[in-house]
């Protein structure tokens, strides 16, 4: 029986998954931050530059101060930024001096591990970005093999892979991303051996969704042969579409013979702390999932799901539901299998949409699909369908696509939005509209400490106040009373 480490992902994996990534703020996090710290998770996965313009977005709170704020509780463990490649925040692609800035920023403030997670598996990317962040002080690398199910996405794939990050020094550990849930026990049994065959001591994580049930039994596959870690969410941050919860996880393998490395009291707190704060906040709660062998046809995301329903509900054409999902594979196969995770799952979707309810398939190809086309997200795994690459080249949007202006230059950024902004506002004006970083700086520091016991008073408080038509109100409750009176 082997020893086992969880990596915590409700702030970041869990809440994006079940929360739309609006489910925690500054003062929720920092709430909780000790109580992490205390378990002994060999990381908390924290944030991604996604999240960070979210704070800014919905928030109007500073994202760098939270990093620090956060960075400055978590002495024993290692605060992670997942990075999807040669991105921040925008999902135009950034210049190498760009992105070397973000790194450097980013650990300036407190990030000490980093993951890489290339949506293509593009290991000369994810290795580009690895020399970046050993250059600009960052301390942990961890890289992605991120999984799927197609005809070219077999274990000899993900060895080939495996091998080349391995063999760099910049790489610290690797990591199997079951972004999809897709992976089962029986392919854990085949693909956890290979890859550790080729990684030699370098660590092997394992990080998988509960989309589709097949979470938790892959989870103690894997801890049976010589995964160190686990990545796990809390409370009503787990299950669902997010990822096993660390309680029963580790319940589960200390039964079965495993030693787990975690403060048993700490982590019921925690997971006690996300339940509680989905309650107060009224944010939906994970729950167990059945198996759905039409979802591996499709491979979308739960939440895409759900707009793709309700959007051909609102168009008069949920009749053509099964026709779209059909036409997902169709898509997918002909775009080179990408993998169907943010923003292929967006593209993929949008265009099999497209083909449907248009006149002929390919009739119209959004943006994102030509550059994509184009090499502007890097290069798909094999070449796009001749005929659909032609029907690409052949459109006047495409021509005008190719003839875009090169990716900005870090200098002239800088020269155009301010050479005397600190790095940390350069890099969000850089990236985000005028007013909402504006919006942001004008509310000032966020509030810092959380109780979702006060929370339900707090928003009755605030809706009551914000009434024209009260002049008088009370409020009582068994050894509560408040009365508010307008002046």
């Amino acid at each position: 029986m082997s020893e086992l480490e969880l990596v915590e992902t409700s702030l970041r994996d869990g809440n994006q998954c079940l929360w739309g990534a609006l489910g925690v703020d500054t003062a929720r996090t920092l709430t909780i931050a000790p109580l992490l710290d205390q378990a002994g998770f060999r990381a908390i996965d924290f944030t991604t530059s996604t999240h960070m313009g979210v704070a800014v977005r919905y928030k109007q709170e500073d994202p760098w101060e939270r990093i620090r704020l956060m960075a400055q509780v978590m002495r024993r463990t290692p605060l992670q930024f997942m990075s999807t490649g040669f991105r921040f925040i925008s999902w135009e692609t950034a210049s190498p001096d760009f992105m070397g800035l973000a790194f450097r920023t980013l650990a300036r403030n407190g990030i000490r591990r980093f993951c890489l997670a290339d949506p293509m598996n593009d290991t000369a990317a994810t290795l580009a970005c690895a020399r970046m962040v050993k250059e600009g002080g960052g301390g942990y690398v961890i890289a992605a093999l991120v999984f799927t199910i197609s005809p070219i996405h077999d274990d000899a794939y993900y060895v080939r892979c495996a091998r080349e990050l391995a063999a760099s020094p910049d790489i610290d550990a690797l990591y199997i991303k079951d972004a999809g849930g897709l992976l089962g026990p029986q392919r854990v049994a085949t693909l956890v051996p290979a890859v550790k065959a080729v990684i030699g001591a370098k660590p092997l994580e394992l990080h998988a969704h509960c989309t589709i049930g097949l979470a938790e039994p892959s989870y103690l596959e894997a801890a049976k042969l010589g995964v160190c870690a686990l990545q796990c969410a809390s409370g009503a941050a787990a299950d669902g579409t997010s990822n096993p919860k660390a309680t029963r996880v580790a319940a589960n393998l200390t039964a079965l013979g495993h030693t787990v490395r975690i403060d048993t009291g700490a982590l019921a707190a925690i997971d006690d702390y996300f339940t509680r704060l989905a309650q107060a906040e009224g944010l939906k709660a994970g729950g167990p999932m059945n198996y759905d062998a039409g979802y591996l046809r499709h491979q979308l995301p739960g939440g895409m799901v759900g707009t793709m329903r309700r959007q051909l509900g609102e168009s008069r054409l949920s009749h053509l539901e099964g026709a779209v999902i059909e036409e997902i594979g169709r898509v997918r196969e002909e775009l080179g299998w990408p993998i169907v995770m943010t923003p292929f799952a967006q593209m993929v979707l949008t265009q099999a949409v497209m083909n449907v309810t248009g006149r002929e398939r390919y009739a119209v190809v959004p943006d994102e699909v030509i550059r994509y086309a184009l090499g502007r997200f890097g290069h798909p795994t094999v070449p796009i369908a001749a005929a659909v690459m032609e029907r690409i080249e052949s459109l006047p949007r495409t021509r005008e696509l190719r003839a875009e202006p090169p990716m900005t230059e870090l200098p002239e950024l800088r020269r155009r939005i301010g050479a005397t902004l600190s790095d940390e506002e350069f890099l969000l004006r850089a990236t985000m509209p005028v007013q909402q970083v504006d919006a942001m700086l004008a509310a000032g520091p966020a509030p810092r400490h959380y109780d979702p016991a006060s929370s339900p008073v707090m928003e009755l408080i605030r809706r009551l106040t914000a009434r024209q038509d009260l002049s008088d109100v009370l409020v009582r409750k068994h050894g509560f009373q408040l009365r508010l009176r307008r002046a």
